[in-house]
């Protein structure tokens, strides 16, 4: 996992094959573990798996989704880590637990928290077939999983967004060099025209810019 992080610190990668390995990383690392899952979730309801290994973790993330309420989305939202010992002896969130019963072999859960912010939450999560899998050792090695994995994921998305915004900056730059050329304009004019037309029509500046450039240079 360390040299994942480092890996991911010299050289830009990709999201989904990082997440694939990180999940891959916790269901070897943590004791008793047979699953893993990265659970992405929004203030207003939607959930999605982010990385799996296994059919288990994506079909309880569709439970989840379902009730409005797991394990998962407790880690993230109000706690920062959640343990199941055993699903049939479990009595928060029972519409989930007979859900999870009735369709998986799922019988222990432990949920950690990657991150939340105002709108989006992110969580590690392990398990197994079996019920009181996880003793302390497999919290403190699960905990130690989802600090590195946290880590891991905010190098990724900074790249992301990096490479976002120098694309951003490109389409701009595109449009401008337009837009002077037909109105016979200096560049900070060209800028302000574009601000104008992104506010006006309440729409992101870098869209704007793209709707320009694509129209004078239409797709085949």
């Amino acid at each position: 996992m360390a040299d994942l992080v480092q890996a991911l610190q010299q050289q830009s990668a990709d999201v989904d094959s990082v997440l694939a390995e990180l999940t891959e990383n916790a269901a070897c690392a943590v004791p008793g573990a047979q699953y893993a899952g990265i659970t992405i979730a929004t203030r207003n309801g939607k959930v999605r798996t982010a990385a799996a290994t296994g059919q288990y973790p994506v079909l309880l993330d569709e439970i989840q989704q379902r009730h409005g309420e797991g394990p998962c989305l407790s880690a993230a939202w109000e706690h920062h880590t959640i343990r199941i010992s055993d699903l049939a002896r479990e009595r928060r969130w029972p519409s989930y637990c007979r859900d999870a019963l009735a369709d998986t072999p799922i019988r222990s859960i432990m949920a950690f928290q990657l991150f939340a912010d105002h709108h989006t939450m992110g969580a590690l999560n392990v398990y197994a077939e079996q019920p009181d899998v996880f003793d302390d050792e497999a919290v403190e090695m699960g905990l130690i999983m989802a600090t590195h994995t946290a880590l891991a994921w905010n190098l990724v998305r900074r790249d992301e967004q990096f490479r976002s915004a120098l694309a951003s900056r490109d389409i701009i730059g595109q449009a401008k060099g337009m837009i002077m050329e037909r109105f016979k304009i200096d560049a900070v004019q060209a800028f302000e025209l574009l601000k104008r037309l992104s506010q006006s029509s309440n729409t992101p500046l870098a869209s704007v810019a793209r709707q320009l450039v694509e129209s004078e240079h239409p797709s085949p």
